[in-house]
């Protein structure tokens, strides 16, 4: 059982419904989409067995992973995935939602792309849909997502800078669709990875 992984590291996660919550994230390499605003580099990584991963994230006194990338879904099974959650561990995992999500996964966010009308959606619940917004991009369309307890405008920033723009456009799109909420991007405001 081995994993390509991108990167390992250990800090708050800084958006969305657990904003703020100690995690251990885990980058995988690779994504089945190309977006233009990605600052990830998810192209490269290091083979490492399920083994060498625990022994890797045994050191951080949590017990969140968030499996994130790239697209995790392309490599991760339920079989990983037990083996985590038998040494205690809780997971969360970002994804596009183009591919279906393992079944032992603790909390799903779900981050569609702009062109998400087109994508055809394969998971029927996540806990949060989290959409990047820049200016002029349209409202999106609840109703096209996968059931979930928060929708969030997350305003693209220029790197790691806040765009203004950006944030004063999901404001101004939030106070006219009250059925979304805002979620900056905390880690990249206060300058932790």
């Amino acid at each position: 059982m081995k994993l390509i992984v991108n990167e390992i590291f250990y800090s708050l996660q800084g958006e969305g419904g657990r904003s703020g919550e100690a995690s251990i994230f885990i980058r995988l390499t690779k994504c089945n989409l190309a977006c233009s605003f990605c600052d990830t580099d998810f192209a490269d990584g290091d083979e490492m067995t399920i083994d060498e991963i625990l022994k890797a994230i045994s050191v951080y006194p949590c017990k969140w992973i968030i499996w994130t990338g790239g697209e995790p879904t392309i490599q991760l099974k339920d079989e990983y995935l037990a083996v985590f959650r038998d040494h205690g561990y809780k997971q969360a995992i970002e994804t596009n939602g183009t591919r279906r999500v393992p079944s032992l996964i603790d909390y799903i966010t779900c981050s569609p792309k702009q062109d998400y009308s087109s994508i055809k959606m394969r998971i029927p619940f996540a806990h949060e849909i989290r959409m990047p917004i820049m200016v002029g991009d349209p409202i999106p369309d609840i109703s096209v997502f996968p059931i979930a307890d928060n929708y969030f405008l997350s305003p693209v920033f220029d790197g790691d800078k806040i765009n203004m723009d950006n944030v004063a456009y999901c404001v101004y799109l939030i106070k006219n669709h009250p059925q979304w909420r805002l979620s900056l991007q905390t880690h990249k405001l206060i300058h932790i990875e």
